[in-house]
């Protein structure tokens, strides 16, 4: 029965084929506040132990509890779960979480997170050689105006700089090149397939790293000889990282890219408020206006993104419509 059509002030909730629209911006909500909590757990765990054992134990753990979700939601898996290219997500992978967590070892939580976020204007400019995406001017001066936010927070040359706040920028580079890795997986590949293929992959190429720096001379495993509070906070750690992902990749699953992008800049308020309620940290200002510039450019290229995607959509809906 087809029902009449009828005039309502209100409009209808947006959807997509999985669902209301909105349940993908909730989901994506929690993940970002999920996100620096998890940063928190790391930063924590650096005081206790070196970077390097701190990105084995956490991808060690949320291997495991991904393992236990693709188990029980077998379900759930689609396409093959081991294979070459999540090999190189979980490269990918594993370079983002050792330039995080060593960024955190010796720097605020949000200034390493604000220098992060110079990520989508790396994957504007992988676009176009590894995606054959066309990108206009406007955006590469959108990339552009975020890079000198980026070296406003860094501050190359200036009194306070340290090597060391380059690895936030190593970390996005290995994020953004992982976004590019993943939409070609995800055409043929769950997202649990995905997550759980890709983290696995990376416990063992963290394991095989820190083998190799224990050899060299490093640390070894202190996990044993640290305070027994790790041993609450490091499965804690996995959790967390495991549910944000996959929240993120059912948040995309519901939600169109270019609506959710937006809610992705929560997660710099997290960083902020648990940076000062934990470690009493507060962005200087040099910071904060490097950030604000940061932020402001991406929006810009997430404008632009939807932009073209709604003139791609009206053109497709052109060419669908019978000539008459």
């Amino acid at each position: 029965m087809i029902r009449p059509r009828t005039k309502s002030p209100v409009a209808p909730a947006r959807r997509t084929d999985h669902g209301p629209a909105g349940t993908g911006i909730a989901l994506m909500v929690v993940a970002m506040a999920l996100l620096p909590v998890g940063d928190t757990l790391a930063k924590l765990l650096t005081g206790a132990m070196p970077p390097a054992e701190v990105v084995l134990w956490r991808f060690g753990f949320q291997g495991a509890t991904l393992a236990a979700l693709a188990l029980l939601l077998r379900d759930r898996l689609r396409g093959a779960m081991f294979s070459p290219v999540l090999i190189l997500s979980g490269l990918c992978s594993v370079v983002t979480m050792t330039g995080l967590v060593g960024a955190f070892a010796v720097m605020p939580i949000a200034t390493a997170i604000a220098i992060f976020f110079v990520e989508p204007l790396i994957l504007v400019l992988l676009a176009a050689p590894l995606l054959g995406e066309k990108v206009g001017p406007r955006r590469y001066a959108a990339v552009a105006v975020g890079f000198v936010g980026a070296l406003v927070v860094i501050r190359p040359g200036f009194e306070g700089f340290t090597p060391a706040a380059l690895l936030p920028l190593m970390a996005a580079t290995g994020y953004a090149l992982n976004a590019v890795i993943l939409r070609s997986a995800s055409a043929s590949r769950s997202a649990l397939t995905i997550q759980t293929g890709a983290t696995l992959y990376a416990a063992l190429i963290a394991l095989a790293l820190f083998g190799v720096m224990a050899l060299l001379g490093g640390p070894g495993f202190t996990a044993p000889a640290a305070p027994g509070w790790i041993w609450g906070v490091l499965p804690l750690a996995g959790v967390i990282s495991a549910a944000t992902f996959l929240l993120i990749a059912e948040a995309f699953r519901r939600s169109e890219a270019g609506l959710l992008a937006p809610f992705q800049y929560l997660e710099i308020v997290g960083a902020v408020l648990l940076g000062y309620l934990v470690f009493g940290d507060l962005p200087d200002l040099a910071t904060a206006v490097g950030t604000a510039i940061i932020l402001g450019s991406g929006g810009y290229v997430v404008h632009r993104e939807r932009a073209a995607a709604r003139g791609d959509r009206t053109r497709a809906e052109g060419l669908a419509a019978p000539q008459g």
